[in-house]
């Protein structure tokens, strides 16, 4: 087994200015995704401080959510032109994604998509750069993860892209990047650390070194998600150390269907990025069916015990025990304002296509065996602790677009 992190993780106050300080080289390239990182002054000052290393800078922004195959292929080709020797990546898991998937183009120039997405299957990068990744949300935890996200858009399909040499050399988790994040944004981004936390502490890959790491950020993030949502800027902070906390656990441990189901109903409805089914909402709705599927597994069930023991959740037998951590995070959820179903998604204010639903009952009908079929092949579900037939896995789906019981 192997157990990888970045190198270096600067973290607190001023650790943007510490991890920036800390580079030598000649060229960087700055990867960043909508505006946020220039609004608030972050992409200036790490010019800023890039420059006072002698270093020339180049800038490639624009990154949308839920990266493109395309946009990553644009930035290879802009890193080519500008052969920078650090890359530095701002903002949410987007950008951050985005520019690890370039990073492997840029040094491999004929690795092709496909072969991206082998998983564990990379050639050795750093022969041309290294990376840094500077986060912004307090959710997807890619600062620290072997792992990325990329949408191909034409096929409507997620590829999770995996492999520890994408792993940062440098992680940069500084508090003042989260004091602005917009609500809606802090329940989403937090409901993924806790659903990175949960699935890793049952994945059938865990292991002594990932499972404190998962305990404690499943514990800061009940203690600390809602008051960050309601604005508390110490548990903001919390929340920015817990969601990285999670994202070791997971870089370690893998992940489960939660994330799987994710991956591909995400892709299936989007509709470009102004309408998709946000990924952090998607866990947080399907977490607690995939919770009281998994339990049916003796080893998970007592996992799951564990967990609501150790964040003092009350329960005489481990059946109990499950109920209540499943009862927790369905509370979570409407503490955040997510819906606790794929069908009541895109009401009270989220997200909606053309003025309808993201995902209109008939089409998810339609789409469902096909949604099923791609989710048991995603890379996440190897090491989740009970297998899905594929007649379950619609089923689980089902349940999750209903708010359907799970007896099965």
């Amino acid at each position: 087994m192997r157990f990888t992190l970045p190198r270096d993780l600067y973290h607190g106050k001023g650790a943007m200015e510490a991890a920036l300080n800390s580079l030598d080289g000649k060229k960087a390239m700055i990867c960043v995704g909508g505006g946020s990182m220039k609004r608030f002054g972050f992409l200036d000052k790490a010019i800023e401080l890039l420059k006072a290393k002698g270093m020339e800078v180049a800038v490639f922004d624009g990154i949308e959510p839920d990266p493109s195959v395309t946009t990553v292929m644009r930035g290879a080709e802009a890193m080519r032109e500008f052969q920078p020797d650090w890359i530095v990546a701002m903002g949410g898991g987007s950008p951050i994604d985005a520019a690890k998937a370039m990073w492997i183009k840029y040094e491999y120039p004929e690795t092709t998509f496909e072969d991206m997405c082998k998983v564990f299957g990379l050639p050795t990068l750093r022969t041309k750069a290294k990376f840094v990744a500077i986060s912004s949300t307090s959710g997807t935890a890619t600062e620290v993860t072997a792992f990325s996200v990329i949408t191909d858009y034409d096929k409507g399909v997620k590829y999770p892209l995996a492999d520890f040499e994408i792993t940062p050399d440098i992680a940069v988790v500084d508090p003042a990047l989260v004091e602005t994040m917009p609500k809606k944004l802090v329940a989403h981004t937090g409901m993924d650390a806790m659903t990175h936390a949960v699935e890793a502490y049952v994945s059938t890959a865990n292991c002594d070194y990932t499972d404190p790491l998962a305990l404690h950020a499943i514990l800061m993030i009940k203690e600390n998600l809602v008051k960050s949502y309601n604005g508390d800027l110490a548990a903001r902070e919390a929340m920015h150390n817990a969601q990285c906390m999670a994202g070791m656990a997971f870089s370690n441990a893998l992940l489960g269907i939660v994330h799987s189901m994710a991956h591909k109903t995400g892709a299936a409805f989007s509709h470009g990025t102004e309408g998709h089914i946000i990924h952090g909402a998607a866990n947080a709705m399907y977490l607690p069916k995939v919770i009281k599927f998994n339990a049916k597994d003796e080893t998970a069930k007592k996992r799951y015990a564990h967990i609501a023991d150790f964040v003092g959740l009350t329960g005489n037998t481990d059946d109990e025990k499950v109920d209540a951590l499943i009862a927790m995070l369905r509370q979570m959820n409407d503490d955040l304002n997510i819906p606790q179903c794929i069908k009541n998604y895109g009401e009270g204010g989220a997200i909606v296509a053309d003025g309808e639903s993201v995902a209109p009952e008939a089409d998810f009908l339609a789409k469902l065996p096909q949604i099923a079929e791609m989710a048991i092949g995603d890379a996440c579900t190897g090491s989740n602790p009970r297998q899905p037939s594929q007649e379950e896995m619609e089923k689980l789906l089902k349940a999750c677009y209903y708010d359907l019981a799970i007896d099965f």
